[in-house]
Order: structure tokens, then C-alpha cells, then sequence
């Protein structure tokens, strides 16, 4: 471990001496119009919100390898600087809202105001049929925590109802405690479900535990989804997903004879066992839906002697596009998210490319698709990864790089699952920065990037950055997700350009490095499945 430190911190030095000598009639302000151009630019009305599957992704694609030509980066994907993603955008409407049956009576519920529901089939109707519902507790199968709530159950034909989060949000001997895991997270609850060869699936909404308001939900998924196209076009996959209020589902219970209360004190048994419910629906939806290619952007900078080997840098082109309008303002721009963080890679790209001598190992910069739509883009490049899997050493992304003020603190997350502390730590140090971590996670944070569909396949991945000032987040709480998103020529973006160089540097510290970095044996995230 000695002389692996020892390398890596020789990396980091030569790194930033390589630097200087690049620089040497360029200052710091020259990286930062560079960033401020590049932000500007990607989050302005002219790409409306870099919506996939719009005629505004064109625009936003063919600027940004535009860009990696520029910077004289190699096609990443054979001789293009494209790969294709096969994504469906669907609007499901239950206008006539769902009618529940129960042996204790019978209800409505009213779409959007009581549910929210969307499909990811390519199909224009979808009818089921006096179907049963299940209550499935968290509706998670995690065996090494010895929680298996499909046990022995069938759900085939029927609609399953889950509880959001997972057990350790009220029992911190359970799972990881207050900290989420993957299990948790609302979109597993949707995967596991179509595994196990449900007809439809409800995730109970409960703000606390969701660590957001029925809002979110309404405002979120009431609209356009989009899904991945697998392999079987989606058959494969649950008919309908989505969300009700913990209200109409205390409802849904009272109709089949119990109650919220009860179900829920018995998901948290360990001997809990799935509960099917006196009580069924017709549900029949509408569901307009457009199928396309959307695409990620693949760039190369070619090593040398292990120019067979990789390490990969991504950051996501996508957002909102053309919105519900916010104070007259329709225009989802994600200036932070993540203008400035396709911004970020196109100045790392541009230092690399400016180095006189190059990494050891390649060097993709890969901009993905869809991140807001669950990590769509990131997940199948893991799928279909441009280069294999096992020649690839580390994931470094970036996401809301900027607006962020110089920091003398840099945090690590998801501190000791891997080797790639060192690099962080080093490269902190040749910034005269401390590093800070902290591996609380109570909202999940952690599964909701891109560098997470690169650590559910076994890539070691970087969480780094410039810990921020309470201005920024007072920013963000403001701004995330909504149309006043846009850049400010007022922006700080002094952390956001420190960020960059430690990237940089943790990136060619591993580049040039005799091994990959490992997970350490305690890893909590190595591998979900």
C-alpha cells in the first residue's frame, strides 16, 4: 500500500507540474471562461431544456462532440462519437380514475390528486382485469440481509403494494439503519416487481421516508416517462408502475377488512409474510407513446502503453426540456444540472488534451442520455459498454458542478469502499485541501447519479468534490428542478474550477498507476445483485 501511495502521489505532483507547464501562458481565468462558455451556452433557451427524444437533443449532441472534435478527442464508438439508446417516452392517463372493490366497500380514486401511474409498455391500451392486490411490505428481496418479502408468493396477474424506503428507516438494526439502501429506493421496488411477474405495482407515498412531498410525485411522473427498450421490447416489465397516497391506501386496506396501522407493524416482523388483499380493480389506461433513439456521447483520448484500459469521466446531457411554466417561465434549462457538469467535462477533456505527456491508460469522456429519467443513459452503456467492462479502472462523474465558491474542505462519499480514497486524498493534498467524508446517506444519495450504474456492475467509482457553502445549498433548494435554473454570469464558480483540477488529477493519478484500484472487503455498494 506504500508504494502504491507513493505512486500516486508522484502522479498527482507530475500531474500538477504538467499543468503549469501547459498553462504557462494561460491563467486560471482562461479555465474559467472556458467553464462559464461552455455552461452558458448548454443550459441557453437555443437547446430548451436538452430534452432526449426532441429535436433539441440534436442540437444538444451534435454541439457537444462538435466540441470533443475540437479538443482533437477520437470517436469513442467505432468512427462515431454516438451511441444509440433505445428509449420509449409514454403518457399514460387513467382518465376514468381506478374503482376498488374490497369485501368492506368500494371507492375511487382519483388520477394525479390520488395516484400517480405510468406504463412501460409499447402498447396504446392496457386493460387489467378484476385483479387482486397483494401488499408486499417493502417489497424487497435482499438476501444478504435475509429479507425475502416475496417468499414463496405468486404474483403473477396480480398488482402489488409496497412501502417506500426500507425497513432500517425505522429500525436501525435493520439493513444499514437510517442510511437507504439501493432496496429502498423506488425504483427497485418497480424492477423487483416486474421480476417477480406482477401485472402492476404501487409504491405508498409517505413524504418522511420518500424524503419528499406528494408534489414531487404529482409533478414528476404525471406527465412524459421514459424507459429503456429491453431486449423482449418491454413485455418483460410490469404493465403499470407507480405511486398512491398513504391516505387512499389506508383506504384500499379498510375496503379489504384491515388497516395501514396493521400491515405496516407486520412488514416489520422478520417473519412477515406477504398479505393478499379482499379487494380488486378494473384498471384500463391509455398510453400514447413514442419510440426513438436517443443517444450518448463517446469521446476517446488514446493512452499509451495500456491504452487498452480505461478510465471513464461521464456527465449528463439531458433535463426537463419545455415544462409546467413557473412564473410565466417554461424553460427546465438545468444550468447547474447539468450544463455545468457536461462543462466540467468537456474542461477536464480539454486539460488532458493539453497535456504533453499522455496516461498510460485511455481516457473516455462520455456525456449519457436520460439521467433524469432514472439513469437510463448511464445504465445501458454498463449494459452495452463501449469497452469491456473488465479494461475499465474507475468511474469519475460530475453532476451540479457549479455554482460553488472556493472550499478549503474536499468530501469523499462513500468513504472505504475502495482504493479510490488514495487518489482522492492525494489530489486534495496537492490542492492544500483537507478531506472531509461522511457516510450518512438517510435519502439515498448515492443511487442517484450515473456513477451508480457503474458501481452496480463492479467499477470502483469517485465521489469527490469541494465541500459547499450554505449559500449554494440555500441555492439548490430554490432552484433544483425548476425553470430558474439558469445561468448567472454572478455565479462563483472558483470550487467548481478546483473540482475540475482535483478531477483531473485523481483521473491521471489512477491512469498512470501499475493497477486498478479495488474495493476493499467491506464495500457496501460493490455489487447490488
Amino acid at each position: 500500500m506504500i508504494n502504491n501511495m507513493n505512486r500516486i502521489i508522484i502522479s498527482t505532483a507530475l500531474f500538477f507540474i504538467s499543468i503549469t507547464l501547459v498553462a504557462q501562458n494561460k491563467s486560471q481565468s482562461d479555465d474559467e471562461i472556458y467553464f462559464r462558455s461552455q455552461t452558458k451556452t448548454i443550459a441557453s433557451d437555443k437547446f430548451a431544456g436538452r430534452k432526449p427524444l426532441t429535436k433539441y437533443e440534436n442540437l444538444t449532441i451534435n454541439y457537444i462532440a462538435d466540441e470533443f472534435i475540437k479538443l482533437g478527442l477520437k470517436p469513442g464508438n467505432g468512427d462515431s462519437f454516438f451511441q444509440k439508446v433505445p428509449l420509449l417516452d409514454t403518457q399514460t392517463r387513467a382518465k376514468k380514475g381506478i374503482t376498488i372493490k374490497g369485501n368492506k366497500g368500494s371507492f375511487n380514486l382519483k388520477e394525479r390528486e390520488d395516484f400517480v401511474v405510468w406504463s412501460p409498455q409499447r402498447k396504446k391500451n392496457i386493460d387489467l382485469n378484476n385483479e387482486q392486490f397483494v401488499f408486499v411490505g417493502f417489497g424487497i428481496n435482499a438476501p444478504e440481509y435475509n429479507h425475502n418479502d416475496y417468499e414463496g408468493l405468486d404474483v403473477k396477474g396480480k398488482i402489488v403494494v409496497a412501502l417506500v424506503n426500507d425497513p432500517g428507516f425505522y429500525n436501525v438494526n435493520l439493513f444499514r439503519g437510517h442510511n437507504m439502501t439501493y432496496y429502498g429506493r423506488w425504483i427497485y421496488k418497480f424492477e423487483e416487481a416486474s421480476r417477480q411477474g406482477a401485472d402492476g405495482v404501487l409504491v405508498i407515498h409517505d413524504s418522511k421516508p420518500a424524503s419528499y412531498g406528494w408534489d414531487v410525485i404529482q409533478n414528476s411522473w404525471f406527465g412524459h416517462n421514459l424507459e429503456l427498450v429491453s431486449d423482449k421490447s418491454n413485455e418483460d416489465k410490469v404493465k403499470f408502475k407507480g405511486w398512491i397516497t398513504k391516505e387512499k391506501a389506508n383506504e384500499l386496506f379498510k375496503s379489504a377488512g384491515t388497516s395501514y396501522d396493521e400491515l405496516f407493524n407486520k412488514a416489520l416482523d422478520k417473519n412477515f409474510k406477504a398479505v393478499a388483499l379482499n379487494a380488486k380493480a378494473n384498471i384500463h389506461l391509455t398510453n400514447n407513446y413514442i419510440f426513438g433513439n436517443s443517444n450518448n456521447i463517446a469521446a476517446v483520448l488514446p493512452g499509451t502503453d495500456l491504452k487498452d484500459e480505461y478510465v471513464v469521466y461521464t456527465a449528463h446531457w439531458d433535463h426537463f426540456g419545455i415544462g409546467k411554466p413557473i412564473n410565466g417561465d417554461s424553460i427546465y434549462n438545468g444550468a447547474s444540472d447539468n450544463a455545468s457538469g457536461v462543462a466540467a467535462l468537456l474542461s477536464v477533456a480539454r486539460k488532458f488534451a493539453n497535456l504533453q505527456d499522455k496516461p498510460r491508460r485511455s481516457i473516455l469522456f462520455l456525456s449519457v442520455t436520460a439521467e433524469e429519467a432514472v439513469l437510463l443513459g448511464s445504465e445501458y452503456y454498463t449494459s452495452h459498454p463501449l469497452i469491456p467492462l473488465s479494461k475499465t479502472a474507475v468511474n469519475i462523474n460530475f453532476d451540479g458542478t457549479a455554482p460553488k465558491g472556493h472550499g478549503r474542505k474536499v468530501f469523499i462519499g462513500a468513504k472505504g469502499d475502495s482504493e479510490t480514497d488514495l487518489y482522492v486524498e492525494s489530489a486534495a493534498a496537492a490542492q492544500g485541501k483537507q478531506v472531509t467524508w461522511s457516510n450518512d446517506d438517510t435519502r439515498g444519495g448515492y443511487f442517484r447519479s450515473d456513477h451508480f450504474s457503474f458501481a452496480k456492475v463492479g467499477i470502483p467509482v469517485v465521489i469527490a468534490g469541494t465541500v459547499p457553502d450554505e449559500n449554494f445549498s440555500v441555492w439548490k433548494r430554490n432552484t433544483y428542478h425548476q425553470p430558474s435554473d439558469e445561468y448567472d454570469d454572478s455565479w462563483n464558480v472558483d470550487g467548481a474550477i478546483e473540482d475540475i483540477n482535483l478531477s483531473v488529477g485523481i483521473g491521471l493519478g489512477i491512469a498512470n498507476a501499475d493497477k486498478f484500484p479495488e474495493w476493499n472487503k467491506s464495500a457496501t455498494y460493490k455489487r447490488i445483485y
